[in-house]
């Protein structure tokens, strides 16, 4: 009598033998995302500031002084980091922190004439790594992968 579980550890080690991590949309993401960082941090000039507070930053002139739970919508950045970002941020006077008028227990955060005046010398910088990041593609390569990781990061809700 044949035992049915041979056929499966079968198909699996298989699978396991033809695996290929570098080949997953994962790695390849993360690695896509590393070279950005690491581009990024050329340009930026100011070696405190990271890509994730420049995020926060633009998120914060865009829409106005707002809540932490505010915040972590619009940069996508999760509570705990949020945190200590903006706690980074805070202590270079790049951003101010006061309790909401209709409720005290919340926080508001906006950004200050400090952190105006740094996103002016930034956002060059950081156009210029979005191109150099890109700059591997060609136009319509271009066009087909912001498209796709809008898609991915399911940023239209769909």
């Amino acid at each position: 009598m044949k035992d049915d579980t041979e056929e499966p550890r079968a198909d699996a080690a298989t699978a396991v033998s033809q695996y290929d991590v570098t080949e997953q949309v994962g790695y390849l993401l993360r690695r896509a995302y590393h070279r950005h960082l690491a581009i990024f941090q050329a340009n930026c000039r100011d070696p405190q500031l990271t890509a994730v507070q420049f995020t926060t930053l633009c998120a914060l002139r865009s829409h106005g002084r707002q809540s932490q739970a505010e915040l972590v919508k619009a940069t996508g950045v999760d509570q705990a980091t949020i945190r200590g970002i903006v706690d980074r941020l805070k202590a270079r006077d790049l951003v101010a922190i006061s309790k909401d008028p209709a409720d005290g227990r919340k926080v508001i955060i906006g950004i200050t004439d400090a952190g105006l005046t740094l996103l002016e010398t930034m956002v060059p910088r950081a156009v210029q790594a979005t191109a150099d990041t890109l700059d591997p593609l060609n136009p319509a390569e271009r066009v087909a992968l912001l498209y796709t990781l809008r898609k991915l990061a399911d940023l239209d809700g769909k």
